[in-house]
């Protein structure tokens, strides 16, 4: 008798509507050897993945059984969709340019009806947008330092932003347009930054005061229901929500000390001129509550789904202050924030992947929910 079981038949989740699915990844791929075009920073595609980070998303997907394919975000995406026919799309692609290009993948596929993973269309639009973020999170009562957008770069700075202060891109990520020079002590600097960033960026210039204390960054993994369709039910708080440890990333002795630039972020882990990435941060309990609930707080009010990550600054008297959220968080085993806080409390990449995955398509009835026992539904 033949007693060989299929790859991952004794794995959860036993509640598929279909055993294995035909699962593409889809990502914009950096390629270092490949001249930028003509007008473009010189820091541009840097929130694009390697191909090593692909092939480890693949490979851990395939871990239960499914097949994968890597499909380019590009614009012949529309065609490889329509030949590969996958069942579901894991997508960390970033967009092509435009004011809100990480909604341009989510827009694609909601109109072509093929479910994916992570947060829909509006959630991907706003939260590049910092500005527009912050002006929501403001007006919700969450803590955001003083802020400003310049568009034209002559506007008159607003009483309440006092020096230092910080000046960056408004719709870019990964510490794109962040160098020493970010950091302005008087009108002059901060014209000359304001004008840069315009100009090279093609966007507005967010102008905020300068937050001085440590920096942090939070994940933020789950939804109200999904422990009726996790492969770790026990991972997730009563809420439905995972609260991932605390990482604490000190600049201090980096490459741009005190700032997070993006020179900074491209260093490996322990690499010299590299930040100090330590999780669980050594902070107070209460800190921790503070900031956990923070970021769960901010992955509401932008209505994110399944996984996202906010980062947040001390100002000088040591309250917390939120900077930005990404819903599009790396997933670079040993490398992106998100996975170094998995692994200080124990969760495997491959899990990681594979919870992101089944959380995506729970959302779209690929999953039918696990039975919940009786003496849970009375408490």
């Amino acid at each position: 008798m033949n007693t060989m079981k299929e790859p991952g038949a004794d794995q959860p989740p036993s509640h598929r509507t279909k055993r294995y699915w035909r699962v593409a990844v889809l990502a914009n791929i950096k390629d270092e050897n490949q001249p930028l075009p003509p007008g473009v920073p010189p820091d541009a595609y840097a929130d694009f993945d390697h191909i090593e980070t692909i092939e480890h998303i693949r490979k851990a997907i395939e871990s239960d059984g499914h097949e994968t394919a890597f499909l380019l975000a590009d614009e012949n995406l529309p065609f490889c969709l329509r030949e590969y026919k996958p069942d579901i799309c894991f997508n960390i692609a970033e967009g092509l340019g435009g004011d809100a290009r990480e909604a341009q993948i989510p827009a694609l596929l909601e109109m072509m009806r093929i479910p994916y993973t992570g947060s829909r269309v509006l959630t991907n639009g706003i939260s590049l947008d910092k500005t527009l973020t912050k002006r929501i999170w403001r007006d919700r009562r969450l803590p955001v330092a003083p802020f400003q957008e310049f568009i034209v770069g002559d506007e008159s700075l607003r009483p309440e932003l006092n020096y230092p202060l910080f000046v960056k891109p408004a719709r870019e990520g990964t510490g794109m347009g962040v160098d020493l020079k970010a950091v302005v002590r008087n009108e002059k600097e901060l014209r000359e930054r304001v004008k840069w960033v315009i100009e090279k960026y093609s966007q507005p210039a967010l102008v905020e005061t300068f937050l001085p204390g440590r920096e942090f960054t939070v994940g933020i993994m789950g939804r109200p229901d999904v422990k009726l369709y996790s492969r770790h039910p026990e991972w997730y708080d009563k809420d439905g929500f995972h609260r991932f440890p605390i990482l604490e990333l000190d600049s201090s002795r980096s490459v741009t000390p005190n700032i997070y630039s993006q020179a900074a972020k491209s260093k490996s882990v322990g690499e010299e001129g590299a930040p100090g990435y330590f999780c669980p941060a050594n902070i107070e309990p209460e800190l921790t509550r503070k900031l956990q609930y923070l970021a769960w707080r901010a992955h509401i009010l932008l209505y994110a789904l399944d996984i996202s990550r906010t980062d947040i600054r001390l100002d000088a008297e040591g309250n917390p202050r939120l900077l930005e959220i990404n819903t599009l968080p790396g997933l670079t085993p040993g490398y992106s924030d998100l996975c170094l806080q998995a692994s200080a409390e124990g969760i495997a990449y491959n899990d990681l992947i594979l919870e992101i995955l089944y959380m995506g398509a729970s959302r779209w009835g690929m999953l039918e929910p696990r039975e919940i026992p009786a003496e849970a539904k009375k408490r």
